[in-house]
């Protein structure tokens, strides 16, 4: 919807998709890589910036060019923290608990998508495209806060 929005034919939508998978495609295995060597609260943030990223973006986007770009950081973003955030699972539920462990964690995962759908689609209807991805960047930047708060509590 967004890629309509700034002036791209329907035809080139699915574009969007792809260009979004290449780079997810691509971050991917680097970054799970480097989950085996960097720190992971650190990986995880990197993530949150590039998800940032993506939605100032995707927020400030008045051409299909610049869209892309924020897709582009959208799938950098799905390549460090999805594999990342199954692993955080697979480290910390015990053995025994592991298929549990991923239960629980798609369930919430769902959720919380089923509830950032709800208020993103309220978002696009109630005031505009722009707040939608305002509104990703502001809880991003809150998750990124959160998680450097717990990492200072911890020391």
């Amino acid at each position: 919807m967004r890629a309509r929005s700034v002036g791209l034919q329907l035809d080139y939508v699915p574009v969007v998709l792809i260009v979004m998978n290449v780079f997810y495609a691509g971050a991917a295995y680097p970054a799970g890589a480097a989950a085996d060597h960097i720190n992971r609260r650190t990986l995880l943030l990197l993530g949150l910036a590039l998800l940032i990223a993506a939605d100032l973006e995707l927020a400030f986007a008045a051409s299909p060019l610049i869209m892309f770009v924020g897709t582009a950081f959208w799938g950098l973003h799905m390549g460090f923290t999805q594999g990342l955030l199954l692993k955080l699972v697979a480290d910390t539920a015990p053995a025994e608990l592991l298929g549990t462990g991923f239960g629980i964690f798609n369930l919430v995962s769902g959720g919380a998508l089923l509830l950032a759908s709800v208020i993103a689609g309220s978002l696009w209807n109630s005031l505009c495209p722009r707040a939608t991805f305002l509104a990703g960047a502001v809880f991003g930047a809150i998750a990124a806060i959160v998680l450097l708060a717990s990492r200072r509590q911890r020391k």
